[in-house]
């Protein structure tokens, strides 16, 4: 009931609702027959019931739309005609000719209740455009023109067709910018119509002015948000879709999460169903491209220190059987020095045992004959005893002057003698370097001195 609020008549919303309802019930009492195109069937197949969309066109442009129900009994029915009469089911994009009743709800608002479609009404004009689009570009042997184009390992310069404020393009933004790995990607926006009349001219717009700076970019990513068919059907258009088909990078598309794939999708080098999917295969191409070069570089890296340490393994091989056979040698040369100086002290003392018993038995004999002589023998042995002590001396001093020789030359073989002479070990990344050739300048190399290491930049090479 009415109140009066300020000498006015004052009806509540749900009032106003259900008179409209009445009307409705009073004046479209009986059922019709309309005709429109089935934009989106919207079947739920849990529960069997759809909820159409409907639209009417008038030059490409959508003049109505409403929403309906069709029930899942009657659903059940109408689909199994269309697939006894059409051997299709019933599906989005076609022109239906149906029976339905107009019902307000105070809630839901308007919509029509489908009870019957005559399945022999024509394909809607969406439907149409499509087979057609698709007809022609095979009939002039473009359909997979874009698709047999190659992508470049690394995909990373992408001229983006989209609206700054789309969501689909903030999504796309989002991963690429925010890829856990780190790949870096270069994008530029060229803002484009998405989706109404005048999206195909405003697309094919960008996709030429894309061509002007074709060598700046790896691939053209036509990048929209969720939407309805209706914001779809210019993708079909076969401007659009030859244009997409023919350009001579590939074109990777994410124009919603529609199942109904548009021409342009299908032409497409890829069609991915979101944007986010294809801001992840973009990280996907860079995973595919450094995995293989992460396990070369680590190769890389493993072999010179696998080289390093077996050339340690054989040095140290080395010195330990140099060292062996220095001592070996030493003690050889030690032992035959101890020998011949045992026998020569032998020998001398023989020698002077024997010339002392000649000398007392010449001394008992010629004792008072020969005292001069004696005196002068005595004089003689004197002196070749003295030269037999220098001679000894002498010979002993060249022995260990030859051993002391040998030892020296030893020890100026051990590296660490050699670094201490002034002479030093370059390398290049752990590398000992041996030919001017292999460093470069701006490069940086570690020299091992006696005492201590040098790490330094080369500004010059000079060959010998």
């Amino acid at each position: 009931m009415s109140e009066t609020v300020s000498n006015r008549k004052v009806y509540t919303l749900l009032e106003i609702s259900e008179s409209i309802s009445r009307a409705f019930q009073k004046w479209y009492a009986s059922p019709y027959w309309i005709k429109a195109e089935m934009n989106k069937l919207n079947h739920y197949p849990h529960s069997g019931h759809c909820y159409p969309d409907l639209v009417e066109r008038h030059e490409g442009k959508v003049v109505a739309q409403i929403r309906a129900n069709l029930w899942a009994t009657d659903f059940n029915r109408i689909n199994t005609q269309f697939l006894q009469i059409l051997k299709e089911p019933l599906k989005d994009g076609i022109n239906i000719l149906f029976l339905a009743k107009v019902n307000y709800h105070p809630v839901y608002g308007i919509s029509l209740h489908i009870s019957d479609i005559d399945p022999s009404y024509t394909l809607g004009d969406l439907e149409r455009e499509k087979l057609e689009t698709i007809g022609r570009l095979k009939s002039e042997g473009v359909f997979f023109q874009n698709k047999s184009l190659k992508l470049p390992p690394l995909p990373q310069r992408i001229a983006i067709i989209s609206v700054e404020t789309s969501r689909g393009f903030a999504d796309f933004k989002s991963v690429i910018e925010g890829n856990a790995w780190g790949y870096s990607f270069f994008y530029m926006m060229f803002p484009s119509l998405l989706q109404g009349e005048k999206a195909v001219d405003s697309i094919i717009f960008q996709l030429n002015n894309i061509r002007k700076v074709l060598h700046h970019f790896d691939l053209v990513a036509i990048i929209r948000g969720g939407g309805g068919d209706v914001g779809l059907s210019s993708y079909n258009n076969y401007r659009l879709a030859y244009e997409t088909a023919t350009f001579p990078i590939p074109v990777l598309t994410g124009i919603g999460h529609s199942t109904n794939e548009t021409v342009s999708e299908m032409v497409a080098w890829k069609n991915a169903i979101t944007p986010t999917e294809l801001a992840d295969f973009l990280i996907q191409q860079f995973h595919n491209f450094s995995v293989p070069l992460h396990e070369a570089e680590m190769k890389l890296m493993e072999l010179p220190k696998q080289k390093i340490e077996n050339e340690n393994t054989r040095l140290f091989d080395k010195v330990r059987y140099f060292k062996s056979l220095t001592m070996n040698v030493l003690a050889v040369h030690h032992n035959q020095f101890i020998n011949q100086t045992f026998g020569f002290r032998q020998a001398v003392s023989r020698t002077i045992y024997q010339e002392k018993a000649n000398l007392n038995q010449l001394g008992l004999n010629l004792k008072n004959v020969v005292r001069h002589s004696v005196s002068t023998n005595v004089e003689q042995l004197k002196t070749q005893t003295e030269q037999l002590n220098k001679g000894s001396k002498l010979l002993l001093k060249n022995m260990f002057a030859g051993l002391s020789l040998t030892e020296k030359q030893v020890n100026l073989l051990h590296p660490a003698n050699v670094l201490k002479r002034g002479y030093s070990i370059t390398r290049r990344n752990g590398k000992a370097v041996t030919n001017i050739s292999e460093i470069g300048e701006g490069e940086q190399i570690e020299t091992t001195l006696f005492a201590g290491k040098i790490i330094s930049e080369v500004k010059t090479t000079e060959k010998n």
